[in-house]
């Protein structure tokens, strides 16, 4: 089993209809997810944890993935929800401030009916106060929203932010332009890093080539580089696309030609330092220890 290794984006749910409304009936994905689903895969990946991330918008999720992960020794980390325009986020926050587990937040602004949302001053305000809290912050967009994004950068402040799945690129309709330009000028100009997660789901449903995603794939790590990419599956929503083997196989095609330790620090490292904030050359129970607490 290849130490250290983290898969920085999954997702686990109780399945409700109602909770879940971007989820189609009959999509497949319509169903519980637990982690029991994904551990053979895990173990056969060479995965040894993951991070938990939040899929409806919803402290009471949060709360529920808190919970699981405090049971399953595999989730090292729970990437949650808190509402970020709350006059009284500092008191929610405290509330959250015990957990160990909780290393992060998560906003959708990707589903944001006002294209302008990233430049809201409550927003804004939201997640500097939870970078300076010491969280870090992900930020799910499409990739026409990377528009905004560096002034949004400029207005949050230093903190660590991930951008998930490399901010979505059209990938079903061919999109290059202006997305190729626009995510090489983020990462070019911040210190943000970057999830190579839910590529495939950008596609044609299972209609997708290697060669299609790899150029992607490949664009965002000479972006981004081996020191701020970070692996993630994204299941089971990739599950609409490509199995988690499949997925994970794409993942060590594109590093293949990488040295051991950048190949590490791509699969488990830079997760390590973007939500644990450690230097990354650590093993996984460095990790561990740093999200349980001391004597945990």
């Amino acid at each position: 089993m290849m130490s250290g290794h983290i898969d920085a984006h999954q997702h686990f749910w109780a399945y409700d209809p109602g909770a879940y409304p971007w989820i189609e009936a009959g999509s497949g994905i319509d169903r519980d997810f637990t982690p029991d689903l994904i551990a053979n895969d895990l173990i056969a990946c060479g995965i040894a944890g993951s991070i938990a991330v939040q899929a409806r918008q919803s402290e009471g999720e949060t709360r529920w993935l808190l919970d699981l992960a405090a049971n399953h020794a595999a989730i090292v980390g729970v990437v949650g929800w808190v509402d970020l325009t709350a006059p009284d986020l500092s008191e929610r926050l405290a509330v959250l401030a015990d957990e160990p587990r909780l290393i992060g937040f998560r906003h959708h602004v990707q589903d944001e009916p006002d294209p302008d949302f990233l430049e809201r001053p409550d927003f804004r305000r939201g997640v500097r106060q939870v970078l300076e809290a010491g969280y870090a912050y992900d930020l799910l967009i499409h990739a026409p929203q990377l528009e905004g994004v560096p002034a949004f950068l400029d207005a949050v402040g230093p903190g660590r932010i991930v951008i998930d799945h490399g901010a979505k690129p059209g990938i079903a309709t061919g999109e290059w332009e202006p997305w190729a330009s626009r995510i090489a000028h983020v990462a070019r100009a911040y210190p943000v890093f970057c999830k190579l997660s839910g590529l495939v789901t950008q596609a044609c449903g299972r209609d997708w080539s290697e060669l299609q995603m790899l150029r992607y794939m490949e664009h965002l790590l000479d972006c981004f580089g081996p020191g701020r990419l970070i692996y993630g599956s994204d299941w089971p929503v990739c599950e609409l696309a490509a199995s988690y083997r499949e997925v994970h196989a794409l993942a060590l095609k594109l590093l293949a030609p990488l040295g051991a330790g950048d190949r590490d620090a791509i699969m488990g490292g830079n997760a390590r330092r973007a939500y644990f904030q450690l230097a990354g050359d650590g093993d996984l129970a460095a990790c561990r220890e740093t999200a349980m607490g001391t004597g945990a």
